[in-house]
């Protein structure tokens, strides 16, 4: 079992005035797949407080940290500013084939500008900012990340496969 949280980045959801949609379908997603979700954060828009519970979440070893909010073009949008900028690792795949196949359902999902990357043993990856989205994003990746979570973690001791 992974340990993860989530984090909703949004400012009117962190005064209360917006429900954390999306955060309760990650949470959904995680918990199906037999995750733990440890803890969840609602926080502003604001680049500091999100590099400061990243860095946190990551020294408490969570297994991944999943973010849900500020991918977009406005100018509060600072969730990917703040990932790269304590990220040790990019992995970028994630993002990539997350647009690459959302953008089949809505051809705007290309504009999201979110990442992923490694900080220590704990795998941070952007989601947007809306329910449908959170789960279409996640059902693109939740394939790969049991078996990428087990070698970041040490848990995989052998990654090559036999044909």
């Amino acid at each position: 079992m992974f340990k993860v949280a989530v984090v909703t980045v949004s400012d009117k959801g962190a005064r209360g005035e917006r429900e954390d949609e999306s955060g309760r379908a990650i949470a959904e997603v995680v918990k199906a797949q037999g995750w733990e979700i440890v803890e969840t954060r609602i926080i502003p828009d604001n680049i500091e407080e999100i590099i400061e519970t990243l860095v946190e979440l990551c020294d408490r070893r969570m297994d991944l940290v999943l973010t849900t909010g500020g991918t977009g073009f406005a100018v509060r949008d600072n969730t990917p500013e703040a990932t790269l900028a304590v990220v040790e690792r990019q992995v970028p795949g994630l993002a990539e084939a997350m647009r690459a196949e959302t953008s089949k359902k809505n051809p705007r999902a290309i504009l999201s500008r979110a990442v992923a990357g490694i900080r220590k043993q704990t795998l941070i990856v952007n989601l947007p900012g809306s329910p449908k989205a959170v789960r279409e994003c996640l059902e693109v990746i939740m394939p790969a990340l049991p078996h990428g979570l087990e070698v970041l973690t040490g848990r995989a001791r052998e990654c090559a496969q036999r044909h």
